[in-house]
């Protein structure tokens, strides 16, 4: 199966596009907006009642009733497949609240492990230990806490995002999975009508208002054997073989995409480059439209690409006979103006020189009787790979400053014309002094 692209693991828009839906929705929202307000006063007793009762089966069943109540269901699946024994639960990631609907059914802890501390991440029924910024020292803390006589299961989500749950599964972190060598994998599907059940950027706070709003969210969840690591396996083979599984499980594709690809993909969508805005905005509205993602504003050319071509546009006034698209190329690896001209200069990227026609830079190479520009350029086209002479004004950095580069810039085209000038002195037998006049002269 063909893997999906990032942006099909997530929804960006909460409203339906069928018309009939949305029209469902508008008749909806007066009766929607009641029942928001009502299911607001019941949550804060729910909470009131879940803080103040011990952890135990009849908080569980008390609160999981209310909850009811709050539109909030959950029910689960092949009940005898589960391990009591297993101290560690791993699940794909779709809502905000995947951890408390699953602590209703077993006695289970999440790790906090991004957000704000403190109070509301107790609120939110998360399990606070520090480390959110180092996975490895988070790992070690959840493994202390594994061995405690009396510790709870710990829920993890190896996705470490939530997504929409239709298409793929983001790629497991392996951390997980070396806090336990055997885990017990769980499969979770979220359904609720009208809505979309979770939206990229949007706030636990507005993802709950909405959960009110709608007449009820279904969680439903199925265990799955339980898995151990084999012998010489190891941790990340051990991750893919999980992964692999839930996703055959869910009837969706195990991706190579992590969170960080989400968050630069939402990047580029906030931040689309000056030069693409607007050659967006010199095409039709329609085909703008077309562009752009349903509530984004986005540009196929990323802030990236436009640097690089910046950067190939002063390697090409340098060496103009390379070809752009070689070029280009180089820098994507390089990322310096002045490594991918060192690369050309020394034969490092091979290329076919393309025909060079003579510019305002090189005329002073005129004042010469027996040297044209054409034919300097054509010297310097034909033997890039014994252009070494030009090697000692190359630096190692790119200056910061504009009239630092522009001076860097300029020194390498007068070593290249220099060498140019040499090239033809030697061919053509012409006398030492002539070279010298040259150099005078320019």
């Amino acid at each position: 199966m063909e893997s999906p692209r990032v942006e099909q693991l997530f929804d960006f828009r909460r409203l339906p596009t069928d018309g009939f839906l949305l029209a469902l929705l508008v008749l909806y929202t007066p009766f929607g907006i009641c029942l928001m307000l009502l299911r607001i006063f019941i949550g804060i007793h729910v909470f009131l009642v879940s803080s103040a009762l011990p952890d135990s089966l009849l908080r569980r069943i008390i609160v999981r009733a209310m909850c009811s109540i709050l539109g909030m269901f959950v029910s689960q699946n092949n009940c005898r497949q589960r391990d009591k024994n297993v101290k560690t639960y791993i699940s794909n990631h779709v809502t905000q609240f995947d951890h408390n609907m699953l602590s209703f059914l077993t006695p289970c802890h999440t790790p906090l492990l991004e957000g704000q501390s403190g109070f509301v991440s107790w609120a939110r029924g998360y399990l606070e230990l520090g480390w959110m910024d180092n996975r490895t020292r988070l790992a070690e803390a959840l493994r202390h806490y594994n061995s405690l006589e009396r510790a709870q299961p710990l829920l993890l989500f190896p996705e470490d995002e939530t997504t929409n749950g239709k298409v793929g599964l983001l790629k497991f972190s392996s951390w997980p999975f070396t806090v336990d060598s055997t885990v017990q994998p769980m499969v979770l599907t979220v359904k609720r009508p009208f809505i979309s059940v979770s939206v990229v950027e949007s706030s636990w706070v507005a993802e709950l208002l909405w959960m009110f709003f709608i007449p009820f969210t279904v969680y439903q969840v199925r265990w799955l054997p339980s898995m151990s690591q084999m012998d010489e396996e190891s941790e990340e083979e051990f991750t893919v073989r999980v992964q692999e599984r839930l996703a055959v499980e869910l009837g969706v594709v195990s991706t190579q995409h992590t969170k960080s690809d989400k968050a630069e993909y939402l990047k580029r969508m906030k931040h689309p480059a000056p030069q693409a805005v607007n050659s967006a905005n010199s095409h039709p509205p329609a085909a703008r439209a077309r562009t752009f993602l349903p509530g984004l504003s986005i540009s196929s050319l990323s802030a990236e690409d436009v640097r690089i071509t910046g950067m190939a546009k002063q390697v090409k006034e340098v060496l103009p006979h390379i070809p752009l698209s070689v070029i280009k190329m180089d820098l994507v690896n390089t990322k310096c103006v002045d490594t991918t001209i060192t690369n050309l200069l020394e034969g490092r990227v091979q290329f076919t020189p393309e025909e060079v026609s003579a510019s305002p830079s090189s005329t002073s190479l005129s004042s010469h009787p027996h040297l044209a520009p054409c034919d300097s350029i054509t010297s310097v086209k034909k033997a890039p790979m014994d252009a070494r002479a030009a090697k000692p004004v190359t630096k190692a950095t790119f200056e910061k400053s504009p009239v630092d580069r522009h001076l860097s810039l300029h020194e390498r085209k007068e070593a290249l014309y220099a060498y140019a000038r040499r090239r033809y002195i030697e061919k053509h037998g012409l006398q030492p002094q002539s070279e010298d006049s040259q150099d005078g002269q320019h």
